[in-house]
Parts: C-alpha cells; structure tokens; sequence
C-alpha cells in the first residue's frame, strides 16, 4: 500500500520545548468532502496480512474523516458484515466487490475494480 503523504494535522516543525507553559496545538484542516461525481474510488480485494481472509478495500475517498465514516458505515450495513475505517481507506469483511460497486455507482461515485 502507497503512503499517504496528506496529514490532517501540522506539527509545524515543533520537535521539543523547554517553555514550561508551552502548551502545544495541532491544526486542522477543514477538508471539504468533494461530491460523488468528482471522487476515484478504487474497490479492491486484499488478503495481506488477514490470515488468508479477504477483505474488500475501499481507497481514494476525499474528503473529510465523519464522511468517510458515514459512506463505511452504509456500506457495512447493505453488505450485512462488518468492516472498519481507518487510514482513509474502508474495508469490509469478505468479497463484496461487485456489491459494493453497484451500491456506488447508483450514489453517482465514480468507481474502479483495482487489483487482479
């Protein structure tokens, strides 16, 4: 998997402080969630590291986190399985690819089949 080089949160070059009253804030960015006409999503199946299980692997969603969660958690409920997310990226337990891409393209995303 490429790393994700888009960090939500800037250290602003701080490493260390000897101010005791320092008090260290991380800034946000507001992502603005792009419609779906203007989302990649890349739908993909993984077994690295899962002991042989498969999960299907949702990328390329920009936008921001609370959104992100919200299409994970539509999608968990029409496959009927669990799933996760995190690292800007959505997994759902098992192979539901094709499912998952005719969910998708009904909500007007722009969807991929990556992978073999």
């Amino acid at each position: 998997m490429a790393k994700n080089n888009s960090r939500k949160e800037t250290l602003n070059n701080i490493v260390y402080s000897t101010n005791k009253d320092f008090n260290f804030e991380i800034e946000s960015e507001n992502l603005q969630t792009l419609p779906p006409q203007q989302q990649n999503l890349r739908i993909m199946l993984d077994k690295k590291h899962r002991s042989g299980k498969a999960v299907t692997l949702i990328t390329g969603f920009t936008g921001s986190e609370d959104d992100l969660k919200e299409l994970g958690k539509k999608l968990k409920s029409k496959c009927g399985v669990g799933g996760t997310v995190k690292d800007n990226e959505i997994l759902i337990q098992g192979d539901f690819r094709d499912k998952i891409i005719e969910i998708l393209l009904k909500d007007n995303y722009k969807v991929k089949k990556a992978g073999g």
